[in-house]
């Protein structure tokens, strides 16, 4: 358990930030971070951390996959999980 815990707690914060380095890329105007690995990070387990991430650091908000997309895959993930342990 504690070992699940762990990785959430890495995955969330690796989630997070990509979106603070895909922004400062963005802003730059240098090479980025790919909205498929943004996307993924948040099914492998990091949505609450690109979440915080996406609204934190105002960044692909105007983007209705992202608007929508990571609060389902939030909404799914915690369906899976309130099942598995409870």
């Amino acid at each position: 358990m504690k070992l699940f815990f762990g990785y959430l707690l890495v995955v969330n914060l690796i989630g997070f930030l990509m979106f603070g380095t895909d922004k400062a890329r963005a802003r730059r105007g240098m090479w980025r971070i790919p909205e498929r690995t943004l996307f993924a990070a948040a099914v492998l387990g990091g949505s609450v951390g690109c979440l915080a991430g996406m609204y934190l650091f105002r960044h692909k908000t105007r983007h209705l996959s992202f608007v929508i997309g990571l609060p389902v895959i939030l909404a799914v993930q915690c369906v899976v999980l309130s099942f598995l342990f409870f």
